[in-house]
């Protein structure tokens, strides 16, 4: 492709050019936003719409809202959830895992004397997480909203805390909600990706493929 310019409301660029391409014909437009507005946006231009960690029946609204909002307009969307998996080997291990982190969170920001106070008002994705950590620590299975308690709804803060096998259950309800691609990290970065990739990746590939077998033969 050629060098090419564009003179937007927003952007401007004169000879854009980039020798690397993406694998797709197009790079996909991930989108994310609770606002009336934002899911106009998105049913209009998304190719995926991307929604925080929230727990499960939120989660389904949202779905049900953004698909028939996109289905109006003759489009297609697909959807993507963020986490932040705490695995132990046993259920016991985890959840001793996640207080620790809690603890560490809540020492860090009362030495750092930063405070986070209210959501941003027209951040509607941060005040339904904060509404669900308000409810409670815990929802469904394995969810866990401590840490958003403590930011205040934002960031990528909701944790699923509990077995490999028992974060992957939790991650197919929320495949089967019609959600196929999952954005996760730690809160200890480096090591939690390692386990990821050995413990929980292969594992909820695993029930993926074995639920599409289920579905194809019936």
């Amino acid at each position: 492709a050629e060098a090419w310019d564009h003179q937007g409301e927003f952007y401007q660029a004169e000879q854009a050019f980039s020798a690397i391409k993406p694998l797709q014909s197009k790079l996909p437009v991930y989108f994310g936003g609770s606002s009336p507005e934002a899911i106009e946006v998105a049913a209009r231009h998304a190719d995926v719409f991307a929604l925080w960690g929230e727990p499960l029946q939120g989660a389904a609204e949202t779905v049900q809202t953004v698909r028939a909002a996109a289905a109006k307009r003759g489009r297609d969307i697909k959807f993507n959830i963020s986490f932040r998996p705490i695995i132990g080997k046993t259920e016991k291990e985890a959840w001793e895992r996640a207080e620790h982190i809690y603890q560490m969170a809540q020492k860090q920001l009362a030495e750092s004397g930063y405070t986070f106070g209210l959501p941003k008002p027209q951040s509607v994705g941060a005040q339904r997480l904060l509404a669900a950590a308000n409810a409670g620590d815990r929802h469904d299975k394995v969810l866990w909203t401590g840490v958003t308690k403590l930011v205040s709804g934002g960031y990528n803060s909701t944790a699923l805390v509990g077995t490999a096998d028992q974060v992957s259950d939790a991650l197919l309800d929320y495949y089967n909600l019609g959600i196929d691609s999952v954005l996760i990290r730690g809160f200890d970065p480096l090591n939690d990706a390692v386990e990821y990739g050995r413990e929980l990746l292969p594992l909820t590939r695993e029930k993926v493929a074995a639920l599409t077998r289920v579905k194809r033969s019936a």
